[in-house]
């Protein structure tokens, strides 16, 4: 049986931990969690080890500080590969921007594909309580990937995602350098170039319940800079450094 694993990264997420956890385990007894804590200092870890000594579906991985989005995914996927059982990882938010009721329409869409992205901008745009200057620039952030990448995905930032365990499997995780939204790109990117099936299903993103956004101008520039030297990775076929074996 090949279960499927969401992986939760946290920092002070204590207002939404327990609440994200029941909701997630809720859509399917094949499902379990790994949340990935950056040494909260709200306490979210001592929930989270809580909750698992009465549920061996909860995992967690504790790591000594912030260290980013994109480290704290790969060492969540590294963790998700050695666990024999788990045929599927997840991406998702703790702060239910991303609706865990979807899971299950991931579950259905990943048995057909090798990647499933939830998409904010396939079914036209699908995202409530952000500022009008926030939705243009993520929309048109979006268009700016296509046209450089020419990667076919309508919405290469988000971060509400499954992958079959042979796409992380195909792709050499310690050479993925990017930390934020650009970590989303990159990733889309080599399971593109290595020949993988990308399913966007249409999500409603929805900003957070509680808590303080993790952007900044940083993740914001490394976007818009990065997508240039997957261009130019792309140009000069450098990607086969990355891609351990693409898709035949």
């Amino acid at each position: 049986m090949s279960n499927l694993l969401v992986c939760i990264p946290t920092y002070n997420e204590k207002d939404n931990i327990q609440s994200i956890i029941d909701t997630v385990l809720a859509q399917g007894d094949d499902i379990e969690i790994l949340i990935i804590d950056d040494n909260s200092p709200d306490g979210t870890a001592a929930i989270v080890e809580k909750i698992m000594a009465a549920n061996k579906r909860v995992h967690i991985l504790k790591r000594p500080g912030k260290m980013g989005l994109g480290t704290a995914y790969i060492d969540g996927f590294r963790y998700g590969l050695n666990l024999p059982n788990i045929g599927y990882l997840m991406e998702m938010d703790a702060d239910f921007s991303h609706n865990p009721a979807y899971i299950k329409s991931f579950k259905e869409a990943i048995q057909h594909n090798d990647l499933v992205i939830g998409s904010r901008y396939s079914n036209g745009i699908s995202i409530v309580n952000w500022p009008m200057s926030r939705l243009l620039l993520s929309y048109f952030a979006s268009m700016y990937v296509r046209v450089v990448t020419g990667m076919p995905v309508m919405d290469p930032t988000g971060g509400f995602k499954c992958f079959r365990r042979k796409v992380l499997e195909s792709i050499r995780l310690e050479m993925i350098k990017s930390n934020g939204y650009c970590f989303q790109i990159e990733m889309n990117f080599y399971a593109w170039r290595a020949g993988h099936k990308i399913k966007e299903i249409p999500i409603i993103f929805i900003d957070r319940r509680a808590g303080t956004s993790k952007m900044s101008k940083h993740i914001v520039f490394e976007a818009i800079f990065g997508v240039w030297r997957l261009f130019f990775i792309k140009l000069f076929r450098r990607d086969r450094k990355v891609i351990k074996q693409p898709v035949s």
